[in-house]
């Protein structure tokens, strides 16, 4: 007979895959023509309408484009789209390769990139090398709208401006390569704001997301609904806890998530994720050293979830740091314990707000 624990598991198993980003062809594809031969290429029709709506929902878009760089970049800002495209791969080498570096580049999987083109053969070769990749046919352009991988159950305040987000990253990320001295030093440089607060009603359509799109992370993968983190934020029984950062180069957003389920005398951690855009930032400890300050004032045990996967090492490291121990398994489900020998504090480049 399956456990209790176990039903959970896979009830809360992700089945809703969303596409984080749609990496476009130039080509015959964005456009009509060829642009190292023809006199004059056109963008294709109703495309500039596609783009902005992808955007508009917080899907990212980037090119891998068989081209001269300089020449296809020129075009695109004639058109006034080059915003649009984040870290694109103009080059000649083949589009395998370029939509692996773009998947790099925006610390994202294979598995939630879209790739559109008009060639059979591109298609052919990003498909055998990269089975998990989304292949779209330049021809079905016009159903790409309508896709369930495309429609995010809502659109929140961070998937509006997401691509100014990590247009803010890339800002961040010149800097660090230009600045001398330590990677302290130059996180001292970014006057970080780092805020957990209780879950309230209007966080609830972005907690909801964070479950969705969190996977490297992420300390189980249980996904949530709106309904049961509305369940969760009036119980008496749990705490909903969201973090948000910001710097001097703006909002990273809301990029953390924490579910713990208080029973008189443990408090076990359900589920603790934060955003992959945080995870150089060195910010990523401070949810949990903040969750194991309030088990130890409040005088219980604390455990925690964790469920391993492909993606989520960095979890598992990060649960072991804190100084949590393996002490039972149950299916899929390793449940860790702390003694609150390891509470760290706040690094002192960030400035923590608590907000009740």
């Amino acid at each position: 007979m399956m456990s209790t624990q176990k039903q959970e598991v896979d009830s809360k198993k992700k089945d809703k895959k969303l596409i984080k980003c749609v990496v476009w062809d130039l080509d015959n594809t964005l456009w009509q023509g060829v642009l190292l031969e023809d006199e004059k290429v056109s963008l294709r029709e109703n495309i500039v309408n596609l783009i902005h709506t992808l955007d508009s929902r917080g899907i990212l878009q980037s090119i891998a484009s068989k081209n001269e760089s300089a020449i296809a970049i020129a075009k695109l800002e004639e058109f006034g789209l080059k915003e649009y495209f984040l870290y694109p791969q103009i080059n000649w080498n083949s589009k395998a390769s370029s939509i692996k570096k773009i998947a790099t580049s925006l610390n994202i999987g294979l598995d939630v990139i879209a790739f559109v083109d008009d060639q059979l053969f591109e298609l052919e070769e990003v498909k055998f090398t990269l089975p998990e990749i989304l292949c779209i046919n330049a021809d079905e352009i016009g159903n790409i709208l309508d896709m369930p991988v495309m429609n995010p159950r809502f659109i929140t305040e961070d998937s509006r401006i997401r691509r100014l987000m990590y247009l803010s990253d890339i800002e961040r990320q010149n800097a660090e390569k230009e600045f001398v001295g330590t990677a302290d030093e130059f996180l001292a440089t970014l006057n970080m704001n780092f805020t957990i607060s209780s879950a309230k009603e209007e966080d609830l359509q972005r907690a909801e997301e964070l479950t969705l799109r969190t996977n490297q992370l992420n300390t189980t993968g249980y996904t949530y609904s709106y309904d049961e983190l509305n369940h969760f934020r009036s119980s008496e029984n749990h705490k909903l806890l969201i973090a948000s950062l910001e710097d001097k180069y703006g909002s990273y957003g809301k990029i953390g998530l924490a579910l713990i389920k208080c029973q008189a005398d443990i408090w076990t951690i359900k589920l603790l994720l934060m955003s992959c855009r945080v995870m150089s930032r060195g910010v990523g400890t401070i949810m949990m050293n903040h969750i194991m300050s309030l088990a130890q004032k409040n005088h219980v045990r604390l455990l925690a979830e964790f469920i391993p996967n492909d993606r989520n090492r960095m979890m598992y490291i990060s649960y072991k740091f804190a100084g949590f121990k393996e002490i039972n398994k149950n299916g899929d489900v390793v449940i860790f314990e702390n003694d609150f020998s390891r509470i760290q504090p706040i690094p002192s480049y960030v400035k923590f707000q608590l907000v009740h």
